[in-house]
């Protein structure tokens, strides 16, 4: 008898096996479901513009480095919002805790969370709780779902993404998942290795109120890295992007960490960082923007979309060579968020 197919951690990973999870299982019976390639949906009520999206996460350890699982899951919500143009107001929560769960853990998250919603200038206007039996949550699961309304200038679709635009990004790439890499297998480095966890919903407002239609597309790199992210993009547009590698901002200790265990610091997540493509005429404006605003003042010019011809990620080497980046099947660090 031929074996069922099942479902493994790599079709949450955020890279090939879960694209192909949403278009075969979702898309087919759910009329909408083709929007969650998006970072979230976008939907219009009495004539105005909404941007929604849900979220769940998982993240082990539940403490890491720069974060923990409520802030992390406030700014990844916040975060969705802000790639649809929207400005981040009202977040759901849900909690799924384990029996046996430390109350001051929990105390500790929620503090957290309230601390977050605070910084990014949203409000917590409903929940849930459900308590299950110990081993069935591995401690805590966190559900959010965002709204925020998408002002009249901003229209970002990656459908935009043409020959001539300008990649952005406004810091250090992979900081996220070596850092909860680092925490999860309690490796040893010189230099601790914090998450860059953060709201970037500053970042893409000022980008959007200073260059309005100018800017066509906005990501965050999260599950998958760079090269999930760009190959989805990439796709979308029918384009060919490049990134030139010498471009790249990436902290020394975590290429450090990169190159001793074999990763790619393309596939590697992070949570506080934006990809922006723009009109190419305006990225030195884009750039100043970026670096005005707090968490962007390592922001960088990384690339180019160069053709239409054919969509593809591909790296320029310092050495002038190039080689194509692929999407990952899965993810190198499962549960990271």
């Amino acid at each position: 008898m031929k074996n069922p197919k099942l479902i493994t951690l790599s079709h949450g990973a955020g890279g090939l096996l879960s694209q192909q999870l949403i278009t075969q299982q979702f898309a087919p019976l759910l009329e909408h479901a083709g929007q969650a390639l998006n970072d979230a949906a976008v939907i219009t009520i009495n004539g105005t513009k909404i941007a929604f999206s849900t979220d769940s996460f998982t993240v082990s350890p539940l403490f890491f480095p720069g974060g923990d699982i409520g802030s992390l899951a406030i700014h990844g919500t916040v975060n969705d919002i802000a790639m649809m143009g929207g400005i981040p107001q009202y977040i759901s929560l849900a909690l799924v805790i384990e029996e046996g769960f430390s109350a001051d853990d929990l105390d500790r998250i929620v503090q957290s969370i309230a601390e977050a919603a605070d910084r990014c200038g949203v409000v917590v206007v409903t929940g849930d709780t459900k308590v299950v039996e110990h081993g069935a949550a591995d401690g805590l699961f966190v559900n959010t779902s965002g709204l925020g309304e998408i002002p009249v200038r901003a229209n970002v679709e990656p459908k935009r993404v043409a020959v001539g635009d300008a990649l952005l990004i406004n810091g250090t790439i992979a900081d996220h998942g070596i850092a909860v890499m680092c925490a999860r297998e309690k490796l040893d480095v010189s230099t601790e290795i914090l998450s860059d966890s953060a709201p970037v919903s500053e970042i893409t407002s000022k980008l959007i109120a200073e260059l309005g239609e100018k800017v066509h597309a906005l990501r965050d790199p999260t599950r998958g890295g760079l090269a999930s992210t760009l190959n989805e993009i990439a796709a979308q547009a029918g384009v060919t992007v490049e990134i030139d590698q010498a471009a790249l901002p990436i902290l020394p200790q975590v290429a450090g960490v990169c190159e001793i265990l074999g990763l790619d610091p393309l596939q590697v997540a992070s949570e506080g960082k934006v990809l922006a493509f723009v009109d190419g005429s305006t990225a030195d404006e884009a750039l100043t923007v970026m670096k005005s605003c707090d968490g962007g003042q390592q922001a960088a010019i990384i690339g180019q979309v160069t053709s239409a011809n054919w969509p593809q990620v591909c790296l320029r080497t310092p050495l002038g060579t190039t080689r194509v980046v692929e999407m990952p099947p899965g993810e190198i660090l499962p549960r990271i968020c």
